[in-house]
């Protein structure tokens, strides 16, 4: 069974044959702040009561609005087509706070026409006023972590939400005007049955979502759960059963009128697909605001200090906010661009694979793991559960 996990924004533009202008440019803006430090997370997110002295919700939005000047001193005036504001849970900050820094963004950058502009939710952290404002503000769509709809499962993985709330928040989206609204599932946690996960995918379809995501459970070391699992105090699903609950999922989802376009991803029409995560997938480039997050611009990656406290003292000092950075070479963005293309469903043209491992595709797609369409490679539904091995033969 393949990692589904959430592929980390991290790959370049111009390596991967797409020209950034063509590709269109984003921002992510991370809002590092949670009410409470879900046992199974490795993103750089806290607490109140982790954050210290320096950094506070309240004046976290004017660091960010620091640093979308220094994006706009550093790239110019540049058309933006997507912005994403991702956590943490960017909703535990006001809604003003949040249609701030996309004022501030669009100000100094300037979005495109009909711009996509997502926030993350958790169904407990958002109400009927707060959806008005942001939709009112300029937000397209959202997307909600609901992640399991049984409440054993949701207290497994440290989750606080009633799943009651869930039917409540998307009816709230709704009537609030965004365009489009997303859920994300997880599933493989400990403890969950196949029937409990096919009552979140049961609950997931009747509230008639535009887009799902569902990713499996990935155990990260140096997490609550990872320790869980070391003690034996958790037992984490063989491979047969995760490969069983995704294919229950892609069978649930395409039911419902949803079609896959990468593999953890499924869209009501091409309309719905997140542009955002596209344009990561696609290799253009973006620009990351807020601490810990990565940027990819001019053919260089890098990423910000951490700490909430950190990042902010730097901005108030004048100081670069960078920790750390590379330039990205023509073998390391090829690579990149296989492990990438070939998740979506639009494949990965034949012409970027080297011609020394041209001999695997006839072999692969042999094995039913891949069709060749219009000269592009893409995953069946059995290469789908083992595209990281696909990826493995195409890059050795």
């Amino acid at each position: 069974m393949t990692s589904t996990e959430r592929p980390a924004p991290d790959t370049g533009g111009g390596p991967f044959g797409v020209p950034a202008t063509a590709a269109g440019f984003g921002v992510y803006v991370h809002v590092p702040f949670c009410s409470v430090r879900c046992g199974y997370c490795d993103f750089n997110t806290y607490t109140a009561d982790e954050l210290g002295e320096g950094a506070t919700r309240a004046t976290y939005a004017s660091s960010a609005l620091q640093e979308v000047r220094r994006m706009a001193e550093a790239v110019g005036p540049r058309p933006v087509e997507t912005v994403f504001f991702g956590g943490g849970t960017p909703t535990q900050l006001p809604a003003d706070d949040l249609v701030g820094v996309l004022r501030s963004i669009d100000e100094h950058l300037g979005l495109r026409p009909g711009a996509e502009v997502t926030t993350e939710a958790n169904p407990d952290s958002v109400t009927p006023a707060s959806l008005a404002r942001l939709r009112e503000g300029g937000f397209t769509r959202i997307s909600f972590g609901v992640q399991s709809a049984v409440p054993h499962v949701l207290a497994t993985l440290d989750r606080t939400h009633d799943p009651a709330r869930v039917p409540d928040a998307v009816r709230w989206a709704r009537e609030a005007g965004f365009e489009q609204v997303s859920l994300d599932l997880i599933y493989g946690t400990p403890g969950e049955s196949m029937d409990d996960w096919r009552t979140s995918l049961d609950q997931a379809v009747s509230l008639e979502p535009d887009h799902v995501s569902a990713y499996a459970l990935i155990v990260e070391d140096g997490t609550a759960f990872a320790r869980k699992v070391r003690r034996g105090e958790v037992v984490m699903p063989d491979d047969d059963e995760t490969a069983d609950k995704y294919l229950l999922a892609d069978a649930t989802l395409t039911a419902a009128g949803l079609g896959w376009y990468e593999l953890s991803n499924w869209a009501r029409d091409e309309a719905a697909q997140c542009r955002h995560n596209l344009l990561y997938w696609h290799g253009a480039e973006w620009w990351g605001v807020g601490p810990g997050a990565h940027s990819y611009v001019d053919r260089r990656r890098w990423w910000n200090v951490k700490h909430p406290a950190a990042y902010a003292q730097r901005l108030a000092a004048g100081e670069p906010v960078e920790a750390d950075g590379e330039d990205i070479d023509a073998p390391t963005a090829a690579l990149e661009r296989i492990m990438l293309e070939i998740r979506l469903r639009s494949g990965l043209p034949l012409a970027a694979l080297d011609p020394s491992v041209g001999a695997q595709v006839p072999v692969l797609a042999a094995r039913g793991l891949l069709d060749i369409v219009d000269e592009r490679l893409v995953l069946t539904l059995e290469g789908r559960l083992l595209a990281d091995a696909v990826v493995r033969d195409l890059t050795d």
